[in-house]
């Protein structure tokens, strides 16, 4: 049993993928380093993402930036004004993110049946 739970800790596919591999988060990542600036607040996020709800996308920012993806800008301001970008590892990320994507539109036709 301990052999297991070893294997699992150790295993990237379970415990890195998992910290992105949600269709929320790779939407974030995504959003992020397409936008011309490679930052935006919150309500531009959600307005690209309006079949997300406001506490799903709170919940993935948080977690993307606990996993060091994304980095979270608090400006002392009133009211305060809060910016997400990628951080140097959410950058290294993109290349295998818009290489799935490219791969998704490929074959959207075989994998996406009804």
């Amino acid at each position: 049993m301990a052999d297991i739970k070893a294997a699992y800790l150790a295993c990237p596919i379970r415990q890195v993928v998992s910290r992105f591999g949600d269709k929320w988060s790779m939407l974030v990542l995504y959003m992020l380093h397409t936008s011309e600036t490679g930052v935006l607040r919150f309500s531009e996020l959600r307005n690209f993402m309006t079949d997300c709800s406001q506490k799903m996308l709170s919940q993935t920012l948080k977690s993307l930036e606990q996993s060091h993806l994304v980095h979270r800008e608090v400006y002392p301001e009133v009211p305060p004004r809060v910016e997400y970008s990628l951080t140097d590892t959410g950058k290294s990320l993109m290349p295998v993110l818009t290489a799935l994507i490219e791969w998704g539109k490929e074959h959207f036709s075989e994998v996406v049946t009804d």
